[in-house]
C-alpha cells in the first residue's frame, strides 16, 4: 500500500521520516516503553535509523504493517500508532492496533484522538471487520486507551506474548465496525 497520512484536529499522522530519528530515538529511551513494548533493549540511534528508514517503509510496502508517527500539528512526536499483524483479504479482514506515546505527551488525549482517526481508516478505507488490541496484562495505560476507544474486553490469554525471552500473559480486546455504529461487509451474527 502507499504510505497514508491521516488528519485529526490537533494531530497529523504520517510514516515516520529521517528526520524523526533523534526523537524516536530519545522517547524510545523511556523504561515504561521499553516495558511493555517489543523494542530491543538497549535501543539504539542505529536501531532507530534502521525502523524509521528501512522497516517502517518496507511494511507499508509489503502490506504487514501501517506504522505512523503522530506528531502535533506544530511538528512535536507524540508516538507511534499502527496496524500490525495485518489479514486484510477475506475472509479475514482484520488487523491489530498497536501504539506508544512519548513520556512529556501522555495524559493530554493525543493517543485515543489519533487512534480514532486509525480505527475510522481502518474501518472505513481498508475493509477491516475485526480490529484487535493486545498488551501484556498490567499494562493498564494502554488498556484505558483501548477501552476509551471502544474496544470490549474478552479476556486473558496465557503465555500470549513474548517479551525479553520469557512468556507472559496478556489482555485481549475487539473492536467491530458496529461498535462504531459502522457496516461491516461480512455480517456479524453474535450467539443469542
Amino acid at each position: 500500500m502507499e504510505p497514508n497520512t491521516l488528519r485529526t484536529e490537533r494531530l497529523l499522522l504520517r510514516p515516520f521520516e529521517p528526520r524523526d530519528v533523534p526523537a524516536v530515538h530519545t522517547s524510545c529511551q523511556d523504561p515504561e516503553i521499553l516495558r511493555w513494548t517489543t523494542l530491543p533493549e538497549p535501543y539504539t540511534k542505529d536501531l532507530a535509523e534502521e525502523f524509521v528508514g528501512v522497516t517502517s517503509p518496507a511494511s507499508w510496502r509489503t502490506d504487514t504493517a501501517y506504522n505512523f508517527g503522530v506528531f502535533t500539528r506544530e511538528g512535536t512526536l507524540v508516538g507511534s500508532m499502527g496496524l500490525v499483524s495485518l489479514g486484510l483479504q477475506a475472509p479475514q479482514r482484520q488487523a491489530e492496533i498497536g501504539f506508544w506515546t512519548r513520556r512529556e505527551q501522555r495524559g493530554k488525549g493525543y493517543t485515543v484522538e489519533a487512534g480514532r482517526a486509525v480505527l475510522d481508516w481502518a474501518f472505513d478505507e481498508l475493509g477491516v471487520e475485526r480490529l484487535e488490541w493486545v498488551a501484556a496484562v498490567g499494562n493498564e495505560a494502554s488498556r484505558a486507551v483501548a477501552l476509551r476507544l471502544g474496544f470490549v474486553m474478552e479476556g486473558r490469554q496465557r503465555a500470549r506474548i513474548t517479551h525479553r525471552g520469557t512468556r507472559q500473559d496478556a489482555w485481549v480486546a475487539a473492536l467491530l465496525p458496529s461498535d462504531c455504529g459502522k457496516r461491516s461487509a461480512t455480517p456479524y451474527v453474535p450467539e443469542p
